[in-house]
């Protein structure tokens, strides 16, 4: 599929203020699943200085510097195109000893996971969120300890299980308060997915990003969904909100261990005799062939 987005953030302030850098992350990835054909960003007011990042997790972000000038608004602007590939979220062969839970991982690979498992090491381990791990332990066992049925029954049980709701700005909620309310954002069930991936100990991450939606609407939001890492296949996508594995459907921008690091938008500005901001912004999804 190949899609052009427009994606417009509008910050107002209730008095003139001095914008502090500000990392913008809705540049969307070019990778196997997905190719960016082109993208444009403009902001206002014009940014002093600007660069081109790769951070950790090999996104690509672009940090601004503005003037110490006030202004009373920040708008940033970004319009891409982007190419879509995979139809088939299950075009792998898992390796056979990844097969069952939990999973043996050779030394090297548990050590460049560390930070996707959540700091743990073992499954069941201590610290993690006592609900999300009374859920692994009883989806594990639901389905036999099979890797991909666990995947798939997850996706299940939060979609068919929890209502799905709209919170424009805010962390997500903690993995406990998600599955205990039943009710929560696209960012809510990703970090309930994530957490309960981790607590059987399976690699996983949060994503930011779109996807198509409804064509004959013209609603539409940022979406987060999560990945986990399965050996033999990679990064692969799970959408608790919609209880599907991620195809050509999805638009992804940045994946992170941590939901924060994936924030479409970070910054800060002066504080002056108690400012306020408000954001509102305009999200256009075309489907071009």
């Amino acid at each position: 599929m190949l899609y052009q987005i427009s994606h417009t953030t509008h910050y107002a302030y209730s008095q003139p203020v001095s914008l502090l850098p500000h990392v913008v992350r809705l540049r969307p990835r070019s990778d196997g699943w997905q190719t960016l054909r082109s993208v444009s960003m403009l902001v206002t007011p014009t940014p002093l200085q600007e660069a081109v990042v790769t951070d950790l997790d090999g996104n690509t972000l672009v940090k601004l510097w503005f003037e110490p000038d006030q202004t009373e608004a920040l708008t940033v602007q970004v319009l891409s195109q982007v190419e879509t590939h995979h139809t088939n979220p299950f075009d792998y062969v898992p390796e056979a000893w990844a097969t069952q839970l939990p999973i043996d991982y050779p030394s090297s690979l548990l050590l460049q996971l560390q930070p996707y498992l959540g700091g743990q090491q073992v499954p069941y381990a201590t610290g993690v969120d006592p609900i999300a791990l009374q859920l692994a332990q009883a989806i594990a066992q639901a389905v036999e300890g099979n890797t991909i049925r666990f995947l798939g029954e997850l996706n299940q049980r939060i979609y068919a299980g929890c209502q799905y709701m709209i919170r424009e700005t805010g962390d997500p909620l903690p993995a406990g308060v998600t599955w205990t309310t039943r009710s929560g954002t696209c960012r809510d069930f990703a970090v309930l997915f994530v957490e309960v991936c981790r607590a059987i100990g399976l690699a996983a991450r949060f994503v930011s990003g779109y996807q198509e939606g409804d064509p004959n609407s013209d609603d539409r939001h940022l979406h987060a969904w999560a990945e986990v890492y399965l050996p033999g296949g990679g990064w692969r996508g799970y959408d608790p909100t919609q209880g599907l594995a991620v195809t050509d459907r999805h638009i992804a921008l940045v994946a992170s261990p941590l939901s924060s690091y994936a924030a479409p938008i970070s910054g800060a500005f002066k504080q002056v005799n108690g400012a306020q901001s408000t954001m509102t912004y305009q999200l256009t999804i075309q489907g071009l062939a």
